[in-house]
């Protein structure tokens, strides 16, 4: 757990002070995170990467986005200042309130009245509402992800979406990162807008068949980012 929040500090904390350099060259706008699998990926995938953050709104713009919230699926809603690294999600089902610092790994559980202080419980939680955001910020904003820690992409060529779309198609798989290092996505990037238009989900790197396919559709915009709420069957809903 702690080297995953010690790879994420030093990732948001590389965007923040490369978005502050305005003499970068145009190779630098989106400079990958550290450990990104630069040499193991394709050029050009890593070049769809880039185009994929523009049409998101640019680098610029996503380092400067001090706080997102959002509903996922209707389950629970989350909080994340991704300046300060606080986290905040509260599920009404659970009428419970978890919060978590990714930069230091504290954190508090409160259900209903009840605010947990026994160590080894409380750890637990902690746990927990790490495992929540990162699951459920990927589904937020995997697109502006596509060159992160651990991250390899693999270029697939032309691809069509379930709804006939023309797409540019990666392979995304990760490297001794995450929660999941075995599983895979086949990311579609839009022909004409460059906006991620779907993904599908493999359980494993060697699987044939996805476990699932979504649609990415009904992108908003916020604090000059686009995100996109339509999952098809499933909502992410963007606080704005």
């Amino acid at each position: 757990m702690y080297k995953l929040l010690l790879l994420f500090s030093l990732s948001l904390l590389f965007s923040c002070q490369s978005s502050e350099n305005s003499t970068q060259s145009s190779e630098e706008v989106n400079p990958p995170a550290p450990g990104f699998l630069a040499a193991e990926s394709d050029p050009e995938a890593i070049k769809i990467a880039d185009e994929v953050m523009l049409a998101m709104g640019g680098r610029a713009a996503w380092d400067a986005v001090d706080t997102l919230a959002w509903n996922f699926f209707g389950f629970r809603n989350l909080v994340w200042s991704k300046k300060s690294g606080e986290v905040t999600i509260t599920s009404p089902k659970e009428n419970s309130t978890l919060t978590i610092n990714l930069f230091t790994g504290k954190g508090s559980a409160r259900y209903g009245t009840w605010e947990i202080n026994d160590p080894d419980t409380l750890q637990s939680n902690i746990e927990k509402a790490m495992n929540i955001w990162i699951n459920d910020s990927y589904w937020l904003v995997m697109p502006f992800k596509l060159k992160d820690t651990g991250v390899k992409l693999k270029y697939l060529g032309d691809g069509t979406t379930d709804d006939n779309q023309a797409a540019d198609k990666l392979e995304l798989t990760f490297f001794n990162t995450g929660n999941t290092p075995e599983n895979k996505y086949h990311v579609y990037v839009d022909k004409k807008t460059r906006l991620v238009s779907q993904w599908d989900f493999f359980n494993k790197t060697d699987d044939q068949n996805p476990k699932f396919k979504m649609p990415w559709k009904g992108y908003v915009e916020v604090d000059g980012i686009l995100l996109s709420e339509d999952r098809g069957e499933r909502k992410v809903t963007v606080v704005r």
